[in-house]
């Protein structure tokens, strides 16, 4: 028995708000700060993918848009199920997780997975991925009415600053290091050599900035006068003890002598 023209237009719309529920699928990145990679190493990016109970996912693609080129337009890098680009390309735990060997520069730029489930509904989420650069162009700048000093990189990623008085390294003494490491607050005269050393896991650059030379510190005159008065001490101790002991032989020489003359 046929439907009538009002039970094919229930069945319809029931289909319709039945499909549009189950076309819950979402994607995301566990965070979305872009990451950098070093060159000659792998690339992995993992994205989380929800899905309602019934669901399934039918294909994942993974894509790139170059960072150097302007206008490039997505290019296909990978899909699931098994369908890659390359060799350097793989997918793995059903197209959530995407690595790429011996990354290189121009493997910079945009990534962007897209998942489609069995009724077609897409969801999409992008990760921003650089070159991890190595520290460069390190200078030192003063700023003389306040005592302070700057640290600048020109381009390195997550650089880490310390700072060196003298090849020593910097003390509360010497004066208070900023919460990035950049900038050193001096509690001393602006005096000596200043080294700010910047690192990350590629190396490391230093710059130096020489103030007007330091005054000595009186410890070492202190250390040196007591120094000489203790030699001049034992000197004049030496000197009485070799004079009483000429002065004994002296006296017995001449009573020996009027010993001997009264005998005579």
């Amino acid at each position: 028995m046929g439907l009538g023209p009002q039970s094919r237009w229930a069945v319809l719309l029931f289909q319709v708000f039945v499909l549009q529920g189950c076309q819950c699928v979402s994607v995301r990145f566990p965070s979305q700060q872009p990451i950098y990679v070093v060159s000659g190493e792998n690339l992995i990016l993992q994205a989380q993918i929800d899905q309602s109970p019934g669901e399934f996912i039918s294909k994942v693609t993974w894509e790139h848009e170059a960072e150097a080129t302007k206008n490039s337009g997505k290019t296909t890098v990978a899909e699931f199920p098994f369908k890659s680009s390359g060799g350097r390309v793989t997918v793995e735990k059903d197209g959530a997780v995407m690595k790429l060997s011996n990354y290189q520069r121009t493997d910079s730029g945009v990534y962007t997975i897209t998942v489609t489930n069995q009724h077609g509904g897409q969801a999409s989420a992008r990760c921003n991925v650089h070159e991890y650069e190595a520290v460069h162009h390190v200078s030192v700048m003063v700023n003389v009415s306040h005592s302070v000093l700057h640290c600048r990189e020109a381009w390195g990623t997550d650089p880490v600053f310390s700072w060196l008085h003298e090849k020593a390294a910097v003390t509360e003494a010497v004066g208070k290091v900023s919460t990035d490491g950049s900038s050193l607050q001096l509690s001393i005269p602006l005096c000596g050599h200043f080294t700010c050393v910047v690192s990350n896991k590629l190396g490391h650059s230093s710059a130096t900035y020489t103030g007007v030379p330091c005054e000595r510190s009186n410890g070492g005159t202190a250390v040196a006068i007591v120094s000489l008065l203790f030699v001049l001490l034992l000197a004049g101790g030496l000197t009485f003890l070799l004079w009483r002991r000429h002065r004994h032989y002296s006296s017995r020489r001449e009573r020996l002598q009027e010993s001997f003359e009264d005998t005579v």
